[in-house]
């Protein structure tokens, strides 16, 4: 992955962003990492990974309660939070 400084990203901004068109771009702020900036179609694919993962497990926890395989709800929510 790119990695610009937060200083480098305000300064050559258009390269960034052209940049970030084709892969993920990290800013660093103090030496650290702090955001990651990304094309909207990239934004939009990790977004629809995210749900259908979401989708997958809530339909796993449905199909363990209709064959009687009960769990606790507080559980079941904890773990759909996890991709969130």
């Amino acid at each position: 992955m790119l990695s610009f400084t937060a200083n480098q990203a305000k300064t050559q901004f258009g390269e960034m962003i052209a940049k970030a068109q084709r892969e993920p771009v990290s800013i660093t702020k103090n030496g650290k990492p702090s955001v990651v900036v990304m094309s909207i179609d990239d934004y939009n694919e990790l977004e629809e990974l995210k749900l259908q993962s979401l989708r997958d497990k809530l339909a796993h926890s449905i199909a363990q309660a209709k064959a009687g395989q009960l769990q606790n709800g507080e559980d079941v929510f904890d773990e759909l939070m996890k991709d969130l």
